[in-house]
């Protein structure tokens, strides 16, 4: 018995694949603003050559500004992953298409081949 279609695995497949890339992705931009983050407040305690509350405003101003900066390249790499995403989309539905497109060729040879055989039955010859 002849399958007529493969793709099924391959969407499972690209649909794995996709979510693990853009897992990834996120954990390791967010692990790196931590970083940063915690890197940037410890210099900044090590370093300062002020006063306490000089140093507490400062860490607080650099937190604030963290936070905004954080905000905007976490807006750009949301922007960056709905852009891959409607791409993959964009590929998954051109190769459903083409799945769909062979099926009713396949579907139609099929049919067509089951109307000769049945215009042989009926005319008394064997079918084959």
């Amino acid at each position: 018995m002849e399958c007529f279609f493969h793709e099924e695995d391959d969407m499972r497949f690209i649909n794995l694949k996709t979510s693990d890339i853009m897992e990834k992705r996120i954990t390791n931009t967010l692990l790196g603003f931590l970083a940063g983050a915690v890197a940037g407040a410890a210099a900044g305690i090590l370093l300062a050559p002020d006063k306490g509350s000089r140093t507490r405003r400062g860490i607080s101003s650099r937190i604030k500004n963290s936070r905004k900066d954080l905000a905007s390249t976490m807006k750009e790499k949301v922007d960056e992953l709905k852009y891959e995403v409607n791409e993959m989309v964009e590929e998954m539905q051109k190769k459903l298409n083409e799945a769909e497109m062979k099926m009713k060729n396949r579907t139609k040879k099929a049919e067509k081949k089951m109307k000769d055989k049945a215009g042989k039955f009926s005319q008394g010859n064997p079918v084959k």
